[in-house]
């Protein structure tokens, strides 16, 4: 029996990750750190706290510079990478069908406040969740399961009636971690190798709600 999902953004409801690639590139540039995108990007799913450390190992996304790259790179995207990002195929209409079906939607993210406004809103769902995890309800992002837990804390779900909605596999460990099953997009630009360990992989929103008689959704109704 299936009681709520827990739903993950960046990159699954909105297409970002390219966007959060380039802004950390650019963020570590400003500091004199080089960078490429195609370094970062295999990373991008992390929170800072992961990101920062990996790059710049004597770096932290707390205080001194490792902060400064950090916030810098949460201001590319609120002012000049938020204008481009687009909506994930079908995001609206999933997060409909979901409320259709009366299961406990909340989202499980660790991006600052301001950031998730954002992402709500380019999602064209900013009006249909109002329950959300955010980066200050756990000291660890994923692939740490902190946010799931917390995610899964607020809503008062158990694990095992919850499912996930997540896009990098770093969105599928820490939902095992959890003990929360993972149903995976393709959005986030992973292999289906790289995802194997979710339930179920799909192109986007609108794949799954074309398949959503026979989705794990459905079935654990």
């Amino acid at each position: 029996m299936l009681d709520g999902v827990l739903l993950d953004i960046d990159g699954t409801f909105v297409l970002s990750n390219d966007a959060h690639a380039q802004a950390w590139v650019e963020a570590f540039a400003a500091y004199g750190y080089e960078i490429s995108f195609e370094q970062v990007r295999p990373f991008i799913g992390m929170g800072g706290d992961q990101i920062i450390p990996r790059f710049a190992p004597e770096l932290n996304d707390k205080d001194g510079t490792g902060k400064q790259i950090a916030d810098r790179r949460k201001e590319l995207i609120l002012k000049k990478f938020g204008s481009r990002l687009m909506p994930a195929k079908g995001a609206r209409s999933l997060v409909q069908k979901l409320q259709e079906n009366k299961l406990h939607l909340m989202v499980a993210s660790s991006a600052t406040t301001e950031e998730l406004d954002l992402l709500l809103k380019v999602a064209q769902i900013d009006d249909l969740v109002h329950e959300f995890t955010t980066s200050s309800d756990a000291e660890a992002s994923k692939p740490q399961p902190n946010i799931v837990e917390a995610a899964l804390n607020k809503a008062q779900l158990a694990p095992d009636r919850a499912v996930m909605l997540g896009d990098t596999p770093y969105d599928v460990e820490a939902a095992s971690k959890a003990g929360v099953a993972v149903i995976a997009f393709r959005t986030g630009g992973f292999s289906d190798e790289q995802l194997a360990d979710a339930i179920a992989i799909y192109d986007d929103p609108a794949d799954l709600l074309q398949h959503y008689e026979e989705s794990p959704l459905h079935q654990s109704a």
